[in-house]
């Protein structure tokens, strides 16, 4: 690793911030090419990154301590920066790398593992798939969760969804999942989860006040809804915790396609802005092995893949499903902002 490609994957996560509307995020993400120059652990740290720097999430790992620091109420100097009346990059340029030489032995923790990005907002995606999957396979689905974090997206079956005006879930859940539609809805099938489980390398448990805040913690500060969610999500986890596993994905895939499986209920496979995460020899290896459960599913006992992840290219997270039930079809469904603030329907014909 380089110093070029560590700077090109912090640029690239700035851009990336003022894509999806966090300006002020992009601004502190930015100066972390000056903590680059800091004579200090976690300068040093960022600028040897071993690994892939930008498919780590390593700028959205450090931006997550900083946030935490004014969270916490430890240094408020990022506070007119997140809430953009201080918008000068020389000036941020300098506060960020004041915090991290005066906080550096507690930021440095942060770089440690990946940001755990847990988006109720995404799980449009899931339900989108799921009311299109519904009129090819049926209702019935068994969900498994890659990357599941707290386990929000795991409670899914609670939410309600307004999707375009079709509408699903209990209509008192206090989680609305309600994105600005664009394009048709769509279709309007009906969906049963029976079972829904998630796994990750290392789960966040919402009843644990210092975890939920380090959840919030990577949430970027001018996503207030995206704080409403994760409060929704810690009142729903305290009436029943989510169905959540500590494991490696590659694991949880094993054990998900060994279990017996009910007939007339699809087995689904899914997860949202977590592939980067997974090491690429794992990736091959479950992609292998969905592709060869495919082969022997049967419209009796369907298998699907429900993803919404980034097309690095375009900064869209598109919403692809591939599904067997003696063959195999898939579909890129649609695409939608990160955090679920909007998405768009590309109704497919197939």
């Amino acid at each position: 690793m380089n110093m070029v490609d560590v700077a090109q994957a912090i640029e690239w996560q700035a851009s990336h911030a003022e894509q999806a509307g966090a300006p002020n995020t992009a601004r502190v993400v930015r100066a972390l090419l000056k903590v680059l120059e800091t004579d200090t652990a976690v300068g040093r740290r960022i600028a040897n990154w071993k690994g892939l720097s930008l498919e780590d999430a390593m700028p959205l790992r450090i931006n997550g301590g900083l946030h935490n620091l004014l969270l916490t109420g430890t240094d408020l100097r990022l506070q007119p920066v997140y809430s953009g009346l201080t918008t000068n990059q020389a000036e941020i340029d300098a506060i960020v790398a004041d915090l991290v030489r005066k906080y550096d032995t507690r930021l440095l923790p942060w770089l440690d593992g990946p940001p755990q990005t847990n988006e109720a907002g995404r799980s449009w995606g899931f339900m989108s798939a799921l009311l299109w999957l519904s009129g090819k396979v049926g209702p019935k689905f068994a969900i498994y969760e890659l990357g599941a974090s707290a386990g929000v997206n795991t409670m899914m079956d609670r939410y309600h969804f307004d999707l375009g005006g079709v509408t699903s879930g209990p209509d008192d859940s206090p989680m609305r999942i309600a994105p600005e539609w664009r394009g048709s809805p769509p279709p309007e099938h009906p969906v049963e989860i029976v079972s829904i489980r998630g796994c990750d390398q290392a789960p966040v448990d919402l009843s644990d006040p210092e975890a939920a805040l380090r959840l919030k913690s990577y949430v970027w500060p001018e996503a207030i809804a995206r704080m409403g969610r994760i409060e929704a999500a810690i009142e729903l986890a305290g009436k029943q915790a989510p169905d959540l596993v500590k494991q490696d994905a590659g694991d949880f895939v094993r054990e998900m396609l060994a279990q017996p499986q009910q007939s007339g209920v699809t087995r689904v496979l899914s997860h949202s802005i977590v592939w980067q995460y997974i090491p690429e020899s794992t990736r091959a290896w479950i992609e292998k092995a969905m592709e060869e459960a495919g082969r022997a599913a049967t419209a009796e006992k369907p298998l699907a893949w429900i993803a919404l992840e980034t097309n690095r290219a375009t900064f869209r997270h598109e919403l692809y499903v591939r599904y067997w039930q003696g063959g195999e079809k898939a579909a890129l469904l649609g695409c939608g902002h990160p955090h679920g603030a909007w998405a768009e329907w590309f109704d497919p014909i197939c």
